[in-house]
C-alpha cells in the first residue's frame, strides 16, 4: 500500500535540536517589557518561566494545548509588542530547518507525497509559516496542525488525526510520521494506526520525558535516510 503522506514533527526534527536554557528567552522578554525595572524583570522572567513549563506539564500529563498568551496571563504578565519581538529574536538562530529538508521535500512531492507538520508548540501559526517561508519549503508543505490552535497536544490521538486532515489524507495506513520524541511522536502515531520513524537527535528535558515501551517502523540518522523508507514502503508487492 503506497505512502500518500509524511507528516513531520517540527522542533528537534525539521529543525534540528538546541539545548537552550530555558530561563534566557523569557529573560529576554522581561527586560525588554520591564526596561526600566530589573527586579520587576527579573520577578516577571521567573513567573513566566514557570508558567511554560506547567503548560508542558500539562501537554505530558493531559495532552492538553496552550497559546503564547495563555503563559504571559498565567504568569500575570501583560502583552508587549516589543517584549515579544525580543523573544522571537533569541529563538531565531535557533529555528532554521534541516539542510535536508528542502531536497527531502522537494523529492517527495516528486513523488505525489503529500507533506504535514504536526508540533508542539505555544507559538502561533503566523510564526512557524514566517520560519518555513524564510527557509524556502513553505510552499512544500500541504497542511500543518500547530497545538496552539487546537485542544489537544501529541501523542493524543485527535492531534493525529487533525494533522492527516489537514493534509488531506483520510487513512492512517498510508501517512508516515517522522518525529524525534519516542512519547510523543511514535507512540501517538502508532496508536492512530501511522508507521512511525524516529530521529532520535534531541535531548529532551527530564521533565518531559515519559517512558513508553513503544517500537518505531524505523530509526534514522538524518532526514535524506526517510526517501529510501518510503520508496520501499511504496514499493508494489
Amino acid at each position: 500500500m503506497s505512502v500518500l503522506a509524511v507528516i513531520f514533527d517540527w522542533g528537534g526534527t525539521l529543525t534540528p535540536w538546541h539545548t537552550i536554557e530555558a530561563a534566557d528567552q523569557w529573560a529576554a522578554f522581561a527586560r525588554v517589557a520591564h526596561a526600566d525595572r530589573p527586579t520587576d524583570a527579573e520577578e516577571a522572567a521567573a513567573r513566566l518561566l514557570a508558567a511554560e513549563l506547567r503548560v508542558w506539564e500539562a501537554s505530558r500529563d493531559h495532552h492538553s494545548s496552550a497559546r503564547f498568551a495563555d503563559v504571559l496571563a498565567a504568569a500575570g504578565v501583560d502583552p508587549h509588542e516589543a517584549a515579544e519581538l525580543a523573544y522571537r529574536e533569541f529563538w531565531d538562530p535557533h529555528t532554521f530547518i534541516d539542510p535536508d529538508v528542502p531536497d527531502l521535500f522537494a523529492a517527495l512531492r516528486d513523488r505525489g507525497i503529500k507533506i504535514g507538520v504536526l508540533s508542539n508548540t505555544i507559538w502561533d501559526r503566523a510564526w512557524h509559516e514566517a520560519i518555513f517561508e524564510r527557509d524556502g519549503v513553505l510552499h512544500l508543505i500541504d497542511g500543518a496542525v500547530y497545538t496552539s490552535e487546537v485542544p489537544w497536544t501529541k501523542p493524543h490521538p485527535e492531534a493525529f488525526r487533525a494533522a492527516m486532515a489537514a493534509a488531506g489524507v483520510e487513512d492512517p495506513a498510508r501517512c508516515v510520521f517522522v518525529g524525534d520524541r519516542p512519547f510523543d511522536d511514535i507512540s501517538g502515531a502508532r496508536a492512530v494506526g501511522m508507521r512511525a520513524v524516529l530521529v532520535p537527535h534531541s535531548e529532551i528535558p527530564p521533565a518531559q520525558q515519559v517512558p513508553v515501551d513503544v517500537h518505531p517502523d524505523a530509526v534514522i540518522d538524518r532526514l535524506r535516510d526517510l526517501l529510501p523508507l518510503v520508496d520501499t514502503w511504496s514499493a508494489p508487492r
